[in-house]
């Protein structure tokens, strides 16, 4: 087993194994890539947002005739409450005036708030390159405990979270601070798959996926 990385982030958690980082060229670098090493099944366990990975990953194994499987952890449960858009830019469309934001969108998307009228305090692994006038930046790693989210939600004055539904945990830590303080949520949903793309929810499923085409 091959495990590729993107390289976006400057200290990754390796998996075992060989391991590649760095990008392909698009779909064709990637179709290119899967005939060299002679690859049976490609696995794309990327980022529920990845989506041009993901597109890419669809295209090249289809051009190769390799099985491509996505794995697409669960979202979060979505609550009535929530305000649900499309992406980055209309989050921050749906950022009130004078609001102060907690804002855990990734580095690369944080360039889309940088007109709002609010007070931001920004989490990230890595800083992002632009970032709003009025902003804190915290760089951290998660896993996050639901009682941390609280104070630091308290001690900032958070009054609207502004997040990304990455999923992976029902009962995310920050969802359930802002739920418990009575925080705002403005959810980005996520991009779609690709047509045609075979999704499975966890590892057992992608192992017995692989073995049944085996």
């Amino acid at each position: 087993m091959i495990s590729s990385l993107a390289g976006r982030v400057r200290e990754p958690v390796l998996p075992e194994g060989e391991v590649r980082v760095g990008g392909f060229g698009g779909a064709a670098g990637l179709a290119a890539w899967l005939r060299a090493e002679r690859i049976d099944a490609l696995v794309d366990a990327t980022h529920p947002f990845a989506s041009t990975i993901t597109a890419n990953a669809h295209a090249a194994a289809r051009e190769v005739g390799v099985r491509h499987l996505v794995l697409r952890r669960p979202g979060f449960p979505l609550r009535p409450e929530y305000d649900v858009v499309p992406d980055a830019h209309a989050a921050a469309s749906a950022i009130p005036a004078g609001a102060r934001v907690f804002l855990t969108v990734g580095r690369q998307q944080v360039s889309a708030f940088v007109h709002a009228d609010a007070w931001f305090l920004v989490r990230a692994i890595d800083a992002p390159t632009v970032l709003p006038p009025r902003h804190v930046m915290l760089l951290e790693r998660g896993p996050f405990q639901m009682d941390d989210e609280v104070e630091l939600m308290q001690r900032h004055r958070i009054n609207l979270l502004v997040t990304k539904n990455s999923g992976g945990d029902a009962t995310s830590p920050k969802l359930n601070a802002a739920r418990a303080l009575g925080v705002d949520v403005v959810m980005i949903d996520r991009p779609p798959l690709p047509e045609g793309v075979e999704a499975v929810d966890g590892v057992e499923a992608v192992l017995a996926r692989l073995g049944q085409s085996g």
